[in-house]
């Protein structure tokens, strides 16, 4: 575990500061818990920690809030509570997480207390490359090229499609033959933030905020406005082919990642309040950090992501891109690996599993819902353009938008419904559900 209060923000940042994540076992952790509570008895929860772990004094915060919450995080001497999602990032001296955890194991109004954890971008490629490339670099260029062969990444390729009018992505889980639009949808893309300036998204972005210290919502990654752009991209681009599935969906942009990619559960659990309080359908997450073999997923974000069905929202996540393939394959990432968050493998134009691609090889929510298009997906770019990248986090986008599209369709389903029809409607593949969950996303 730690050893005392944390700087929370990984790769040097803020060169500044002494202090760094805690590592291990590749996990890293700020120092922080997550606490959640019993929406009915938050504060005898609260009140028990501060009694018998001291906590640092409690800050609340309403989901529509988005001003000064990224400084309440930083900050070593505040908790912040999320009423509305009854969860709490707390800070606790070193000396008390011990009296901190037991408390939680023996008060019924706390339902889990798990560490904070970094969470990432999902790994994507270089544009235009074979895929070489990772943010963050979990291994050498070399030992990718030596596990794939030209012969391989050609065969990834699959059949030549037509590119002038529709993207591949779109074309495979046939989009280009629906006519619905996710018209008046709101789908919340939770990462990097967004190109507010975009031609292709100008005026359709409903809200957007901030939960990452001194960074505006603007997109100084990419990787944002390229999952924003695949899952509600316009009907006429400027330039290129159409590649937004939901071309009428309503725009929530949270950014709870940095510029370099990377930031914490107290982070992504301020946009998914912010999220859910402002309306929101579909919560997409490209996004995660990795877990080991047998590893069980986060009680926290499990009940958050229940809380959040309650609501109507359902929430879709990357599996991760961790995998070697063959014959190395991965565990599905967290937060994708909780049982009510839909976790979204990637495909290749051949429509069989990337090589990046993580596998269902952990139980217990830990499987692949659901495969999409995640190789070479062209999208929107920050600056005005687009760029093709691979990655799970491709592949998500796609499932947010198509369930825009089954929202517009029967506006009067649960969020339960819209599960249940995305996966019923998937197309058969067939490659093991342990890669593709009920097979090759489907348009209605």
């Amino acid at each position: 575990m730690a050893n005392g209060p944390m700087d929370r923000r990984a790769f040097g940042e803020h060169p500044g500061q002494h202090n760094g994540p805690v590592t291990g076992q590749g996990t890293e952790y700020t120092g922080r818990y997550v606490v959640l509570l019993d929406p009915s008895n938050q504060e005898i929860g609260l009140n028990a920690l501060r009694s018998s772990a001291d906590i640092a004094s409690v800050e609340r915060v309403r989901g529509t809030e988005a001003a000064n919450v990224a400084e309440l995080l930083e900050r070593p001497d505040v908790s912040v509570l999320f009423e509305e999602l009854g969860a709490a990032v707390v800070e606790v001296r070193p000396e008390q997480r011990h009296a901190l955890v037991t408390t939680a194991e023996a008060e019924s109004s706390i339902i889990a207390a798990e560490p904070e954890r970094m969470v990432y971008a999902s790994p994507i490629t270089a544009p235009q490359q074979a895929p070489t490339e990772f943010f963050p670099a979990y291994r050498s260029d070399e030992e990718v090229v030596a596990h794939h062969t030209m012969a391989e990444i050609a065969a990834a390729q699959g059949p030549a499609l037509d590119e002038e009018k529709w993207t591949w992505g779109l074309q495979a889980i046939r989009a280009n033959l629906s006519s619905l639009t996710g018209r008046d949808v709101k789908i919340a893309v939770i990462d990097t933030g967004v190109d507010t300036d975009h031609p292709d998204l100008v005026g359709r972005i409903e809200a957007s905020a901030s939960f990452v210290p001194g960074e505006p919502v603007e997109d100084g990654n990419g990787h944002g406005t390229h999952c924003i752009g695949t899952a509600a991209g316009p009907a006429n681009p400027q330039q290129g082919p159409r590649y937004g599935v939901a071309c009428e969906a309503r725009i929530l942009a949270a950014k709870v990642l940095s510029n370099a990619g990377s930031g914490t559960d107290g982070q992504i659990l301020a946009g998914m309040a912010w999220a859910v309080a402002h309306g929101a359908r579909v919560i997409s997450m490209s996004l995660g950090a990795r877990v080991r073999p047998g590893e069980l997923f986060p009680q926290t974000y499990e009940k958050l992501a229940q809380r959040a069905l309650e609501r109507g929202t359902v929430i879709v996540a990357a599996a991760g891109n961790d995998s070697h393939r063959p014959p190395e394959i991965q565990p599905v990432s967290r937060p994708a690996n909780c049982p009510s968050i839909l976790a979204v493998s990637a495909l290749d134009k051949a429509l069989t599993p990337s090589f990046f691609s993580n596998g269902g090889i952990n139980g217990q929510g830990g499987e692949v819902n659901i495969a999409a298009p995640g190789r070479d997906v062209r999208s929107a770019a920050p600056g005005g353009g687009y760029q093709s990248l691979s990655g799970t986090s491709m592949a998500t986008p796609h499932v947010a938008g198509v369930l825009a599209l089954l929202a517009q369709a029967n506006p009067n389903a649960s969020a339960a419904d819209l599960k249940a029809g995305l996966m019923s409607g998937a197309f058969p593949l067939t490659q093991p559900a342990r890669d593709v969950g009920s097979g090759l996303l489907q348009a209605p």
